[in-house]
């Protein structure tokens, strides 16, 4: 069996204000931006890695969501507890400083883990999670 990880999805309100942080603060490409409104698809990913992408999408487009599904989902992402992504760079201090320039929320500074990684975490616009790994 030959399976890659293709696309992952992450929920945003603010389409522009994503865009902003995947595209300006982070450095990823814009693969494709379909739809009009709060209500677009955004493809993003980085540079030089074709096959790996970060699907920006509206969290309520979905026709099986209940009512009562959209609310809890919109009552997660405001406390950020949501979605959440795992990236990784060999220069977690460069990039740290990079994202922090941007105006994202901090959520922790380079920490070496006492399970043997260090790593940042920042929150994009929509409150999810964005841990980045050094590379070792």
């Amino acid at each position: 069996m030959d399976i890659t990880i293709h696309t992952t999805v992450l929920p945003h309100e603010d389409p522009e204000a994503s865009l902003a942080f995947y595209r300006d603060t982070l450095g990823f490409e814009v693969r494709s931006d379909v739809g009009q409104g709060r209500m677009r698809w955004i493809t993003v990913g980085p540079v030089g890695q074709p096959g790996t992408s970060i699907l920006l999408a509206p969290p309520a487009a979905d026709p099986g969501i209940t009512e009562d599904e959209r609310r809890t989902i919109a009552e997660m992402m405001a406390k950020g507890t949501y979605g959440w992504i795992l990236l990784a760079t060999p220069d977690l201090d460069g990039t740290f400083e990079k994202v922090q320039a941007g105006d994202a929320e901090v959520v922790q500074e380079p920490t070496e883990q006492p399970y043997g990684v260090r790593d940042c975490a920042f929150r994009d616009p929509a409150g999810n999670l964005v841990r980045i790994q050094e590379l070792r």
